[in-house]
């Protein structure tokens, strides 16, 4: 959190995740901690844009476990993945190749978190990737091969990042932080991935409940009054 005065809010959610953390079992290896929110009042059957599907930037990554960032390209673009140090690199035949083996497709999605790939190549790929990565909302970033000198910045940011996705429920789960962070770098965290809500609906009227918790550990509730969330 900055130096000026923390809000009612953020003094509520340092609380609830110190205590998430404080009262989980102690493990043999770092947990990580989550945020869960819960909507109301929206109807994701009738209106199913009203689902959230976003990639937020967390200004403290978690320490315990980085996403994971797969490239697809030729050329100088696998050439700059490399260098830019990718997860890995894959050319359109590596995908054509896998994509044969639809379990071999699972476990590719499964592994990685966000795709990029070169623009021009995706027409050709779109078949094969839609399929298993459509539905998992991880279809690749499109980066045009003249702007490859992007990648870096855009690898380092998606190591950053989480991606909120709702399902079938007005509500969400996303990790924002490990057990060894500070209470105040992971509320920070949490209070970027609640920005997104906010800007999604407008307001945060229709947030009706946050927890934190640890991997293992119970849910905590933080206390929440939507108009005292910027010191309103």
């Amino acid at each position: 959190m900055s130096a000026r005065a923390k809000t009612t809010f953020e003094k509520g959610l340092i609380e609830a995740v110190r205590e998430a953390i404080e009262s989980a079992p102690k493990r043999r290896f770092v947990e990580s901690v989550d945020l869960t929110v819960v909507l109301r009042n929206v109807d994701l059957k009738r209106n199913p844009n009203l689902k959230l599907n976003e990639v937020v930037t967390l200004p403290n990554p978690p320490k315990n476990k980085a996403p994971k960032v797969a490239v697809i390209g030729r050329g100088d673009f696998s050439l700059k993945a490399r260098e830019a140090g990718a997860d890995i690199v894959l050319e359109p035949e590596d995908v054509e190749r896998i994509a044969k083996d639809k379990r071999e497709l699972k476990k590719l999605a499964s592994r990685f978190d966000f795709f990029v790939s070169q623009a021009d190549l995706i027409p050709r790929l779109a078949r094969f990737l839609g399929p298993v990565l459509g539905p998992r909302n991880k279809m690749p970033m499109p980066l045009p091969a003249n702007q490859v000198d992007r990648l870096p910045e855009i690898i380092s940011k998606l190591r950053r990042s989480v991606r909120i996705r709702m399902r079938d429920q007005p509500m969400f789960h996303v990790k924002v932080g490990s057990a060894d962070m500070t209470p105040e770098e992971i509320a920070e965290n949490a209070e970027a991935v609640i920005s997104a809500v906010e800007k999604k609906y407008g307001d945060l009227n229709y947030i009706e409940s946050i927890y934190v918790k640890t991997t293992m550990g119970p849910a905590v509730s933080v206390r929440f009054t939507p108009g005292a969330r910027r010191g309103r």
